[in-house]
């Protein structure tokens, strides 16, 4: 059976593509240009642009099974239009493609964006109101691609829905957003922390979660894929019982981060520079704490393992690749 896996060149796709290997599937790794995460694999490589539907119809040739993890993740707008172009024309796209080629199973990485997160006190689950039209442009484009899933879902594509947190862990090798916070606090390189959090779940957790998605979710149905909120001083605090670095002693308040965001939001939009305080990333971290997997857990068996142990785990990975200036601390850390 070949599995294939779009965005396998990225954090999610690259590690999801390791754990298929691992279970002895074939797969057919779909990238667009990048693909040294996955060099010393014995799979199938194909580069294709899922912008290009006829590019996309090629590289799902044969396929039995298909997951949709490709996207762009933009924090300063949407300037060149790729944001859109990526996450709602190419989401339709694969899943047109898939359609067309008989696929027997579709996953689609949607987001735990498309949700509106606005912190009201209550438990967000797979039944809460979706994003608005002043939500971000990530959050609106997942939104719209995976409607774009759903109206081909209609046509006979038996496609599940996933949605996971804030991910993190092993194997982030660009590295990400959050990953690259990780690095630069072990090297001091934040002067300040932002208040607030998130809710992050751990890589492995997903993977594992989409395959079992694959298997037992049912058609049409959506599963939030989450682990726990933490606040970035308690990230940051993981962070330090292995790599012994401090972090910054201070922490920006909410309402003085609220004030400054738009300005890095202006900037990011009339360059090509993202900058990390900005209102996007304030409105993540003012997101509901409470967001539920409880149905991932009972029709699933969904499970995620303590963020603590992910945040150790990706500076052993990091520490591995060559990515800290200094050695950990305590190398052995905690059992994954």
């Amino acid at each position: 059976m070949t599995t294939v896996v779009t965005g396998a060149g990225g954090f999610l796709g690259s590690v999801l593509v390791r754990e298929l290997v691992a279970r002895g599937r074939s797969v057919r790794a779909i990238i667009r240009s990048n693909a040294k995460a996955l060099q010393e694999l014995d799979i199938e490589i194909v580069a294709a642009d899922i912008r290009d539907s006829s590019s996309i119809d090629r590289a799902l040739a044969g396929a039995e099974s298909v997951f949709h993890l490709a996207s762009v993740i933009s924090l300063s707008g949407d300037r060149s239009g790729s944001v859109s172009a990526t996450n709602i024309d190419g989401a339709r796209n694969v899943a047109e493609a898939a359609l067309k080629n008989g696929v027997k199973r579709f996953i689609h990485c949607s987001s735990i964006h498309v949700f509106d997160l606005k912190d009201h006190g209550k438990t967000i689950n797979e039944n809460t109101i979706r994003v608005t039209t002043d939500s971000p442009v990530y959050d609106r484009t997942k939104y719209a691609g995976e409607i774009a899933v759903r109206n081909l879902i209609k046509m006979g594509l038996p496609a599940v829905v996933i949605h996971p947190t804030g991910v993190i862990g092993p194997g982030d090798h660009r590295p990400s957003r959050m990953g690259q916070v990780l690095i630069d606090l072990s090297s001091k390189k934040l002067p300040a922390l932002i208040s607030g959090g998130f809710n992050w779940v751990d890589v492995r957790d997903v993977c594992v979660g989409a395959l079992a998605a694959e298997e037992f979710g049912r058609i049409g149905e959506s599963y939030i894929l989450s682990g726990q909120w933490h606040s970035t001083r308690q990230l940051a605090t993981f962070g330090e019982e292995i790599t012994g670095t401090p972090p910054p002693n201070f922490d920006l308040p909410m309402w003085l981060a609220q004030g400054i965001a738009p300005i890095g939001s202006l900037l990011g939009n009339i360059s090509s520079n993202e900058y990390r305080l900005n209102s996007d990333t304030v409105s993540a971290l003012k997101a509901a704490r409470k967001i539920s997997s409880a149905k991932a857990e009972t029709e699933l068996g969904f499970k995620s393992r303590p963020i603590r142990n992910s945040v150790h785990d990706a500076y052993k990975w990091f520490e591995k690749f060559g990515l800290l200036k200094k050695p950990l601390l305590h190398k052995n850390g905690l059992s994954s």
